[in-house]
């Protein structure tokens, strides 16, 4: 028998669950230990299930379509099992034991899906490491990649990567690693430094550095949740309470069909648009491709003015993929636009955001035709000096920033200061402003999103949301 202050903990960690959820958590369990229960019958337990990382990785090809080998990769079930075998239920560790109770299966679900930072850590811990103590920055690492590969795998096993797909973006697996470096750049020691490079693989971490870290990068829970609620099929299908992974991509419009691959891939996309104001993260989608649309900066301007809040992403001839989120339609005008939500990015070779600096308001511009100002597209820094600037001699850019943008503190973004541009999009963020399929014509809706955001805290369907459809699917007209 446990004694009652495990039971009493078992109970209280079962609370947490609606009585739907706990049925589901049931099923799961019984699902996966299936019969192996009679394994404990060694110790006089017949009637007790349990589960084993074997019985985790055998089952998972045979329970049903649910369930096959492939929902998760091997090395995450492996710690997903190390995560489950460190809850200590006797309250005398004994060392990991191959089988899994049931009591340790609901445990783990409850601090991992429902927990704060401190009762996930100690599971964390055991996933990056299958041995007490301190780890390793290098196993830090290879957690987090094998994290980042399980969110991207599973999502697109299930079908859940909303109108992306493997095929039609960027190859995952550098974005995997800068994704992870990323994450890794968090990590803080106890007297505030950053270890970095080499001297970040070698470095101890204690539990609570990487407390401190779990708690300040909220992708490591999103990422922990997604992969056991996608991977292992819990909770899944239940109303969300967490809502932390409604967005986590955001639904992709413009490309299907179209032979196209993004310069972004589903890591990127994702960190991307973490970075976005929330109520953008929902929808992307394709206004410009360089390659469907044709080298010409008067054809780029046709397709992303007043179009709404947009990212701009390129890559140059040396292969470095940089951009910008423009939070406002672009307009066509010799002043700088734009506001304080702005950011530059890198995805490749690294992966980062660029947030404002308060030192100037040189948000975004764009202009064309015009004698006395520079014509082009550019974001953050001054007149020939821009973090990211397209010339309207389409082509040519540059990204100079020595040492850093005065208006986003970014590096530079390219290879060369002065760079030949290879391929550049354009994705309108969030729902297209009224005024898009209205060409330019300003609904007061437009103009005053507090209006907007009143009409549908009211309920009142916006008319011209039915006409919009039409507009996003016109991928055969452009």
């Amino acid at each position: 028998k446990m004694g009652n202050a495990e039971s009493n903990a078992y109970q209280n960690h079962l609370s947490r669950f609606l009585p739907e959820e706990q049925s589901d958590i049931d099923g799961v369990f019984d699902t996966l230990s299936g019969s192996s229960g009679s394994a404990g019958a060694k110790n006089g337990k017949a009637t007790k299930k349990t589960l084993t990382l074997a019985a985790l990785q055998a089952r998972q090809s045979i329970i049903s379509d649910a369930y096959t080998r492939e929902s998760l990769p091997e090395q995450m079930t492996d710690r997903l099992c190390n995560g489950m075998k460190s809850i200590d239920l006797s309250g005398k560790s004994s060392g990991l034991s191959e089988q899994i109770a049931k009591e340790q299966f609901v445990i783990f679900m409850s601090n991992l899906l429902k927990g704060n930072a401190d009762e996930k850590i100690t599971i964390i811990m055991r996933m990056i490491s299958k041995t007490e103590g301190p780890v390793k920055g290098k196993q830090i690492q290879e957690f987090t990649e094998d994290l980042i590969l399980s969110v991207v795998h599973v999502l697109s096993y299930r079908k859940e990567l909303k109108g992306w797909n493997l095929e039609n973006t960027r190859d995952s697996a550098s974005g995997v690693k800068a994704l992870a470096s990323q994450l890794l750049s968090e990590l803080k020691l106890a007297d505030g430094t950053k270890p970095v490079g080499p001297q970040l693989m070698e470095t101890n971490f204690d539990q609570s550095i990487i407390e401190d870290w779990v708690y300040r990068v909220p992708q490591i829970s999103v990422f922990l949740s997604v992969v056991i609620r996608q991977g292992l099929h819990v909770l899944h299908s239940l109303p969300d309470q967490t809502k932390d992974i409604v967005n986590l991509v955001p639904g992709c419009k413009g490309i299907k069909g179209r032979g196209l691959v993004s310069l972004f891939d589903i890591p990127s996309i994702i960190y991307i648009n973490s970075h976005l104001p929330a109520e953008l993260q929902h929808k992307w989608q394709l206004l410009f491709s360089s390659r469907l649309h044709g080298e010409s900066f008067s054809q780029l301007c046709g397709h992303i003015v007043n179009k709404g809040p947009c990212i701009v992403i390129l890559k140059d001839l040396d292969g470095y993929i940089f951009g910008g989120f423009a939070s406002h339609s672009w307009e066509m005008k010799p002043q700088f636009q734009g506001d304080n939500r702005c950011f530059l990015f890198s995805v490749f070779p690294s992966l980062a955001v660029y947030t404002y600096t308060g030192y100037n308001d040189h948000y975004m511009y764009l202009n064309h035709g015009q004698q006395t100002m520079p014509n082009g597209l550019g974001m953050g820094g001054q007149h020939g000096y821009f973090g990211l600037w397209i010339d309207s001699d389409y082509g040519k850019g540059h990204s100079k920033a020595k040492p850093r943008c005065t208006t986003y503190n970014s590096p530079q973004l390219s290879a060369k200061e002065d760079f030949t541009l290879d391929a550049m999009e354009v994705w309108a963020v969030g729902d297209l402003p009224e005024s898009a399929g209205t060409k330019g014509k300003k609904s007061i809706l437009d103009v005053d999103p507090e209006a907007q955001a009143l009409l549908e805290m009211a309920g009142k369907s916006r008319q011209s949301e039915g006409l919009r459809e039409p507009v996003e699917e016109e991928d055969g007209d452009d």
